[in-house]
């Protein structure tokens, strides 16, 4: 044959993170650091396999009784309902008066492809609003689902670099009733800046007043403060003021199960009457979409929730990653402010969570690149867990040099 079905294909763009990861990993400068990545990494720069997961992975290969049967197309319940509680908690009149469920997901991605199918096909939503700036994905997956009207809110204010309270909320005072507005739960990717209690009052009013749906995305719950109660808070506080939610769950930061794909799709009711016939459509939407989940990461998680000791010795797990995390802030802020690096280096401690939107311009970023083999995104938000003892010291070093060298930060 003398031509191909595919010679009309066009050659995609790459996804600049994973591009990134593969100019790190081809890189022989001994120097080189990875700040792009999404994975947390320990103070010698290595994966790290939470020692309460590798022991629940030995308990599980020696457990004779477990198949490898078809989960129930909605996943596991003992998984389903423990990621659920963990969002909601444990004293949840929603989950006590069964007003919400669990679906699992292939990760928090999957999640919010699966939410964002059903508000389309059964909802009929064709509008959605995410901030500016955002994880890229969000727009690929919802008008990927079929939603037409993809809107940004404002966020990063970039010149103080803090939330732009007032711009968020004149932008989502703008938005039609029935519009999905993503929010994230904590840790906000990429800025690593959220909204004060306060400030999330004001957003939930106008929400409530607006009829605007909320669908939240909690990537990072307990990986971001070490407390998984406090970095629940918002969603809990919607729940709590009567709101109906959709609230992606994944557990691939605070479980370390990256390549698992382990996620749930919480969704919370105002009444038990439509609860069957949403399950009965989730059901009929999975079953074409890929079936049934995945078993295993979501045993290694569902074991670990539902055993007090494990559960506790996980918890030890997410304060050390969030405490070495908090540290390098520290340290990268410290040591810029010794070099009186031109500008203000205090959001860096003031933002929680992997990610750090340090307001280095793309001409900066791209020196720390070239020069120093310090590989993070154009946007200049890095990943702190890439930064420890042996680094931190370069990594500011070089900062220093780029900003000095293109001029300000702003």
């Amino acid at each position: 044959m003398s031509s191909s079905i595919f010679a009309g294909v066009e050659q995609g763009p790459a996804i600049e993170v994973f591009a990134l990861n593969r100019a790190f990993q081809e890189d022989t400068n001994p120097k080189k650091a990875n700040l792009g990545v999404g994975a947390y990494r320990t103070s010698e720069g290595k994966p790290w396999v939470l020692p309460v997961v590798r022991k629940t992975e030995i308990k599980i290969a020696s457990d004779e009784s477990i198949n490898h049967e078809y989960l129930p197309v909605l996943g596991a319940e003992a998984f389903t309902k423990a990621a659920t509680t963990l969002l909601l908690g444990d004293d949840s009149p929603a989950l006590k008066e069964n007003k919400a469920f669990g679906v699992q997901t292939l990760s928090g991605t999957g999640a919010l492809r699966v939410g964002a199918e059903f508000l389309r096909r059964q909802m009929n939503r064709k509008v959605f609003y995410y901030s500016d700036p955002t994880w890229e994905n969000h727009h690929k997956v919802f008008m990927d689902s079929g939603f037409e009207h993809a809107n940004t809110y404002r966020y990063w204010e970039q010149s103080k670099r803090v939330l732009d309270i007032d711009g968020m909320l004149e932008d989502l005072e703008k938005a039609p009733a029935g519009a999905v507005i993503i929010l994230h739960a904590c840790a906000h990717n990429p800025t690593g800046c959220d909204p004060t209690q306060e400030q999330w009052v004001k957003i939930a009013d106008l929400m409530e007043r607006k009829k605007l749906f909320p669908f939240f995305d909690s990537a990072y719950q307990g990986f971001a403060s070490g407390d998984p109660d406090y970095d629940a808070w918002a969603v809990r506080y919607f729940v709590k003021r009567g709101f109906e939610i959709f609230c992606s769950q994944s557990f691939a930061k605070n479980f370390g199960l990256y390549c698992e794909r382990v996620g749930n799709l919480t969704i919370v009711c105002n009444t038990t009457e439509h609860k069957a016939a949403v399950q009965s459509q989730f059901t009929l939407l999975i079953r074409g979409m890929y079936s049934n989940p995945p078993a295993y990461g979501s045993r290694i998680v569902s074991t670990v929730l539902n055993n007090a000791d494990l559960r506790k010795e996980w918890m030890d797990c997410i304060k050390t990653m969030s405490g070495r995390i908090i540290k390098m802030r520290q340290a990268l802020r410290s040591r810029l402010e010794e070099l009186k690096t031109p500008g203000t280096w205090n959001h860096i401690t003031q933002q929680i969570g992997m990610f750090s939107y340090t307001g280095l311009n793309e001409k900066q970023v791209r020196i720390l690149i070239d020069e120093y083999h310090i590989y993070l995104l154009k946007t200049g938000r890095i990943n702190m867990c890439g930064l420890n003892e042996n680094n931190v010291n370069y990594v500011a070093e070089a900062i220093n040099a780029a900003v000095n060298r293109v001029g300000s930060q702003l």
